[in-house]
Order: C-alpha cells, then structure tokens, then sequence
C-alpha cells in the first residue's frame, strides 16, 4: 500500500475534527491540511487557525463559499420545493457536496493523496462526503475515522481529547455539546435529550429562532421579487444570493419561524431525531410556490410535485452529483425563465401567509375566475367536458 504523506481534513476547528486531526497524526504520521469550508456557519477564524497550529498544523485553508453555496446549491434546490419526507428543508445534505468537491480540488493541488472528514459510522454525511469525493477524485484514499478507530462513543471521544490537551466545549448548562452542524440555510442539532423522542427539545438549544410564543405581536411584511426563477430582491432592495438568504434568516427568525423538529429515516438504514431551524428557507420555500402558482401552468407545477420527493431523496442521500439528478434539475428548470414578480407575505408568531401576488403572466385571467357573467369562458364546453372523463372513469 502507496503510503500517505498528505490528508485534506474537512475540518471546523470543534471538538470531533480536532481530536480527528490529532488521530490522524498519530495513526498515519502525515500532514494534515486543515480546510474548512465557510458555508455561513458561526465561524470563529481565530479559533481555528489557533486550534489547528496548536497540534502543528502548517497549511490551514479557510474558503468563503456563501455565494456559491447559495447560488448554485441552495436556490436550485428551493426553485424544485425540495422536501425530504415532507418536512426537512435539506439543510445540512445539500452543503456536503459542495465541501467534498472542494476537499478533492485542494488535495489535487496540494498533491494530497487522502481526504478525511469527521462525520459518524451511523450517520448520512459519511455517504454524502464520500460519493463527492469519489465523484471528483475516483483514485483519492477516503480516511473515515469513525469507521476505523476505537473510540466507539461521544465518551471516549471526550477522554481522548483531554488526555492529548484538546479542549472539551461545554453546552449553555455546563455539559459536553450537543452535536450542531450549521450553514447559512440551517442550524441542525441531535444528540443527548433528543435522541429520546418522548423528550421535548429544550428552548435553550435553539440559536437562530426565538419560540413563536415570545416573537412579536406585531406582524412582519416583507416583498420578495423573483427573476428567472430565484429572488434577487428583498424589501425592494436588490442583494446577492447570500446576503439576501442572511437577511431572510434574520428577519424570519426573530418571527418564530422555520422550527421542525423530526424523526428522519436515514439513508443507512436507522431512524434518527433532529431539531433543525431553517428561517429564511422556509419563507423561500413558501414564496417559490406562491409564485410558481401564478407563473408556471397545471402540467408543469403537478409534473414538478411529482418529481420532488424522488429530488429530494436524491439530495439527502448524497447524489447531488449523479445524472439523475441533473436529469430532473433539467425539467425543473426549463420554465424558469416565466417564474418573475412579486410576492408579499405577512411573517406572524411561526406562520407564513400571502398578502400578495403580482405577475405579468397571462396564465391567471381576472375576466374567466370572476363570478360575473363574461364571455371570456364558454361553459357549455364544461359539460363536454365531464362527459369525457365519465368515459375514461370506466377504462
């Protein structure tokens, strides 16, 4: 076996990848190149530059990816209503692919002959940061150490930790963390009280939503303007991608909206419970369709319904890259180009509600919904109409 001189650490600077990257060290005797992807996340630079030359790290890469992120990530995700089992917004799935192909273009670059990540034996991100990394580098060597080392729980973990001088973080009580993945579109948290889903989720965890109960008593309007399928404006006022997902969040949050707490089927086969806040892609979710009612005909939005749950299972479970997905991403957006104009929402106490919905599209005809007499719509033909489908009732 060609042995390792290089690894690409996809690395945050917390507790798991900094007792991985000391791991590493020891078992493989190589550098570590520490390299974090800047998704939006509650980042601290300092922390990690510090963290990771603590245990002699020499090459630490930190890339702001936000824009692209959203941009070629977030909003074709949102313009296919992606939904995984109803209900999760795809927060954390839909970051990896753009970390692992990263992680594979530095180790390219850097003549790095592995890449290594700190996700779980039981978890989905192994599965989404490994088909990226064979995706872009099908010869690269993948270090799971969560699959190979010893340390079979989050308590040897810690003991680890402390006998090699890693700081252990605490939680807002005082105890070991919560394990929290983050990004401009979420904030995930699972573990400890969670697992147990008899349990309620403690308020405390909760970091970028206030509860409905204690958000505003005064409603919040906001106007969202759509042009070729994705909102480029906010309030009238025109910002990038990110900016514009990192005002929504703000502005969501503080309404209590975006909280789903779930039990999830994970793609190796386990059920699992997450708490996740999604605030401001929950409103763009609401609004795409909200617009998409007003711009896209009957045949396109059902086909697009139909498409969705398989979308998003593809997204969840790793294969953003594959061809199946681009297939479907190519019939989701081959209207985009109708999908402008306005809509205004009244954000209150966790609910979302149209005010508005402002179009130049011809699909939506005032003269042939009215209940005025007009001759715009010949009923007549409805009859016709009924005695068709009689027919194709008895097939």
């Amino acid at each position: 076996m060609k042995k390792i001189k290089k690894i690409v650490l996809a690395y945050s600077g917390g507790l798991d990848t900094s007792v991985i990257l000391k791991w590493l060290q020891d078992q493989y005797n190589a550098e570590v190149i520490c390299y974090t992807s800047d998704l939006g996340q509650d980042i601290d630079r300092k922390a990690i530059y510090q963290n990771a030359k603590k245990l002699g790290v020499k090459k630490i890469i930190i890339e702001d990816l936000k824009e692209k992120f959203v941009k070629d990530y977030v909003f074709p995700m949102i313009r296919g209503n992606a939904l995984y089992e109803g209900i999760y917004l795809l927060g954390t799935s839909i970051a990896r692919p753009l970390i692992a192909r990263r992680q594979v273009e530095i180790a390219k670059k850097y003549g790095a002959e592995a890449v290594s990540h700190g996700a779980t034996g039981k978890g989905n991100d192994q599965v989404r940061f490994e088909l990226g990394y064979y995706y872009f580098g099908p010869k690269i060597k993948v270090i799971a150490p969560w699959r190979e080392w010893n340390l079979n729980s989050r308590s040897a973990l810690i003991q680890y930790a402390k006998k090699n001088g890693i700081i252990v973080p605490k939680d807002k009580k005082g105890a070991p963390p919560f394990s929290v993945d983050d990004n401009l579109l979420h904030t995930s948290t699972e573990g400890k009280v969670l697992e147990d889903p008899k349990k309620p989720a403690p308020e405390y965890i909760f970091q970028r939503t206030v509860s409905p109960e204690k958000a505003p008593n005064k409603p919040t309007l906001i106007t969202l303007e759509y042009q070729n399928g994705d909102p480029i404006k906010l309030n009238n006022k025109k910002l990038s991608p990110a900016k514009l997902l990192d005002k929504l969040n703000m502005i969501a949050g503080k309404n209590g909206i975006g909280r789903v707490d779930l039990v999830e089927n994970r793609f190796i086969g386990i059920k699992s419970r997450g708490v996740y806040e999604t605030p401001g892609g929950t409103v763009l979710l609401f609004a795409n369709r909200a617009i998409q009612s007003v711009t896209l005909n009957k045949e396109t939005m059902h086909k697009n319904d139909e498409l969705m749950p398989r979308y998003a299972e593809l997204i969840y479970n790793g294969y953003w890259y594959s061809k199946e997905r681009y297939r479907i991403q190519k019939m989701i957006d081959k209207n985009r180009s109708q999908i402008k104009g306005k809509i205004k929402l009244k954000l209150y106490k966790g609910n979302i509600t149209i005010v508005s919905r402002i179009s130049n599209s011809r699909l939506y005809s005032l003269k042939k919904v009215s209940f005025e007499e007009n001759k715009t719509f010949n009923k007549k033909n409805v009859e016709n109409f009924i005695k068709k489908h009689c027919k194709l009732l008895r097939k």
